[in-house]
């Protein structure tokens, strides 16, 4: 079968995308301008074959979201192509006017939506005025996050990981981790390009995918942050479970191997591809 998805292949698709920063880009021999090259070819494989995408990021304007939105302005028809769902602890720190200016940017070609402390829809404007309404509670920021993923696991096809940080992160499990648990569970086809490390590295080890490079005495998390350790065993008892049967993602063990390790833009892109078009013709 071709790597290439044909028009229309994702049409009705929406596939998430989990991504952060990784700390071992450097050791690696690699740099950030890779990192976001991965982003961009990926984003034109599933605008070109008709599919939107899905990210839960902020609104930093360096960040990933505003990258992600700049790759469509350049790929995508003006059909507003990205979903960006913003957790409690996100908008509630932005002034309603800088939301507003955000959607403005976003224009027709991504989508912004605010969610509640447990994941559900809500205007950015309840319960609050013009000016930041910033959230202090650590509990309730931990809520606010993982009910972000869940909305975002309810409203994708598929998901792909690169990156992550092993520490330093906000949640009661490394976002990635969290994300990937919860789009297993939820019986999603996951695709996990390790080769850029990062936690994902440590998802794609638990996973038994030994293509993931190896990275020892990690520069982020040293030593391991137990909340790091706690959702890698959350993996394991998944994988340990009798139903458990792979990532189910239409590619192989081999070339899940293969895209664990891969650090090539245009392989990570077709190995997706190839898995994508597999289900696709499966259904």
């Amino acid at each position: 079968m071709s790597d290439e998805l044909p028009t229309d292949a994702l049409a009705g698709k929406r596939i998430g995308i989990s991504v952060a920063t990784s700390a071992d880009l450097g050791r690696l021999g690699l740099a950030e301008t890779h990192f976001r090259t991965v982003l961009g070819e990926l984003v034109q494989l599933v605008v070109a074959a008709g599919g939107k995408l899905a990210y839960g990021g902020n609104l930093r304007q360096d960040g990933y979201t505003f990258f992600l939105i700049e790759q469509m302005r350049t790929y995508a028809p003006s059909s507003r192509p990205l979903l960006n769902c913003l957790a409690w602890t996100e908008h509630r720190r932005l002034p309603l006017s800088e939301l507003e200016l955000h959607r403005q940017q976003f224009g027709r070609y991504g989508e912004i939506v605010c969610l509640s402390i447990d994941g559900e829809p809500v205007a950015p404007s309840a319960d609050r005025e013009e000016a930041p309404a910033p959230e202090t509670d650590p509990e309730t920021r931990h809520r606010a996050l993982t009910g972000m993923r869940r909305y975002l696991m309810r409203h994708v096809d598929a998901h792909l990981l690169l990156g992550g940080k092993r520490g330093g992160f906000l949640g009661t499990l490394p976002g990635l981790v969290e994300e990937v648990s919860l789009a297993l569970e939820a019986g999603l086809p996951v695709y996990l390009a390790a080769g850029y490390g990062g936690v994902t590295a440590e998802i794609a080890k638990t996973l038994g995918l030994t293509g993931a490079p190896e990275l020892p005495h990690p520069s982020d998390a040293t030593p391991p942050d137990p909340r790091l350790l706690n959702g890698l065993e959350r993996l394991r008892a998944l994988t340990d479970a009798p139903t458990w049967t792979g990532v189910r993602n239409g590619l192989t063990d081999e070339e899940n191997h293969q895209l664990a390790g891969s650090r090539h833009p245009q392989e990570i892109a077709a190995l997706a591809s190839r898995g994508l078009g597999r289900l696709r013709q499966s259904t």
